[in-house]
């Protein structure tokens, strides 16, 4: 049975990558460890209470849902990460890597037992209906959706194509309601456009075409504008709720000549794994600015936090969200699969992002409306209940706004000047920034990682 590992950020859609082993059993055969006295007995009255439940109860239970949501209950106990998917979960995880899948197009999390939008997928069903980032979700189709877990959430907000399902959305005080069509969500991870000079290259998620689609964005914007024309290039990481670790690892290996990408540290010191890049640079050493902010988690801090520690590119934003654990998809036979935290990961200067995020070099806040001004900020990694802690000082979320018309977009704006060694026009400095701020220095050419 294959153990399968990915980076995963609370949203209810993940991806599964790296064949890393064997599945061990935990209680019989092989290497498998020792349970205690206390555990049997444990598992004694569990079978107790089944049994009690099942015999006893007003009326006859389901028992595989009885099952399922002891196992639920189980992951749920370890951190925000951990769960169980059943059969149909896990095709749907398995579609959603592959980059399409049937639904509205949403990526959620859980906080506080509350279902919370993390982000709408762009030009999909949700983003077209005017769902946003900070959104609670507290109805589905009429029904409540608190005390539910976030699997059975999105469940129901899954369905057939071309069906509609009513969202109840509470956004700051405001209770708004969607009635939203299911469509084919095709998921075009890497975006692209030139801005003269500088080319500005969006990643959305991190899904089995992202490295290719990076790649090919690269070259036909470096021909377009002209490889001695080129001032540099923009890689827009904000609200990337991350993804494949294969494709976090290739996409900074694709501006990275030599040097350590990310390590993952488990449980034992030989469960430890380093990825190091490879001789070849997709932009031939041209300057780079990486784009983040509160909703730029997992696979998304892995790139920036990979070019910031070997200097190989400026980092324009604010906070990121602080998701720093690795999740191994188990899959059991015919009955589904396990998601379980099974390692961190850390920078090549060995920082652990755990409930703390990436700082960029230059903290660029953007204007909010005032209607949503308050309800841009993400809690990050640390406002999450149960998430494994850091040594370190743990740091909340930071604002996770960007303008839809790029003339209002200041961190873009300042990316912009940065690259063509213009004068921004607005000081970086001019709020009062939440974390201490770093100096900053322009981009420069690229040189070999120490």
């Amino acid at each position: 049975m294959r153990k399968l590992t990915y980076l995963f950020f609370g949203v209810a859609m993940g991806a599964a990558v790296t064949t890393l082993g064997t599945q061990t059993n935990l209680l019989t055969g092989g290497s498998a460890v020792a349970a205690s006295a206390e555990t049997y007995r444990k598992l004694s009255l569990f079978g107790d209470v089944f049994e009690k439940i099942r015999t006893d109860y007003v009326e006859p239970p389901d028992e595989s849902k009885l099952i399922d949501a002891a196992i639920n209950g189980m992951l749920a106990s370890l951190d925000p990460h951990s769960s169980f998917m059943d059969p149909k979960a896990h095709r749907e995880m398995q579609q959603q890597t592959r980059g399409e899948f049937g639904g509205l197009g949403i990526e959620v999390t859980m906080e506080e037992g509350l279902i919370k939008v993390v982000s709408p997928i762009d030009d999909t069903p949700a983003s077209k209906a005017g769902i946003l980032a900070n959104d609670v979700i507290t109805k589905i189709d009429g029904e409540q959706v608190q005390g539910q877990s976030l699997n059975q959430a999105v469940e129901k907000m899954r369905g057939p194509v071309n069906t509609s399902v009513k969202l109840t959305i509470l956004r700051g005080k405001d209770t708004k309601e969607f009635t939203i069509t299911r469509d084919t969500v095709k998921v075009q991870s890497v975006r692209s456009r030139d801005d003269g000079d500088v080319a500005i290259v969006r990643i959305t998620s991190f899904s089995e075409q992202t490295t290719d689609g990076l790649r090919k964005a690269v070259d036909t914007l470096t021909q377009k504008i002209g490889p001695d024309k080129i001032k540099g290039y923009i890689i827009d990481l904000r609200n990337n709720p991350g993804g494949l670790l294969d494709q976090a690892v290739s996409v900074s290996d694709a501006f990275l000549e030599r040097g350590e990408i990310v390590s993952t540290r488990g449980r034992n010191a030989d469960e430890t794994q380093r990825f190091n890049a490879r001789p070849g640079d997709i932009t031939k050493g041209k300057p780079v600015i990486v784009l983040i902010n509160g909703g730029s988690a997992s696979a998304s801090e892995i790139v920036a936090g990979a070019l910031q520690d070997h200097k190989r590119a400026t980092l324009i934003g604010t906070r990121s969200f602080g998701k720093g654990s690795v999740q191994t998809i188990i899959p059991l036979r015919d009955n589904g699969a396990l998601r379980l935290t099974t390692a961190r990961y850390y920078t090549p200067s060995g920082r652990s992002i755990q409930a703390q995020g990436i700082d960029p070099d230059i903290q660029i806040f953007e204007d909010v409306p005032d209607d949503i001004k308050g309800k841009d900020e993400t809690k990050g990694e640390a406002g999450l209940k149960g998430h494994l802690t850091n040594t370190g000082d743990e740091k909340g979320g930071s604002s996770a706004y960007v303008p839809p018309d790029p003339k209002n977009d200041k961190q873009l704006i300042y990316a912009l000047a940065m690259l063509r060694g213009e004068k921004p026009p607005f000081d970086p400095n001019e709020k009062k920034a939440d974390t201490p701020e770093k100096k900053a220095e322009a981009p420069t050419e690229k040189k070999p990682a120490n």
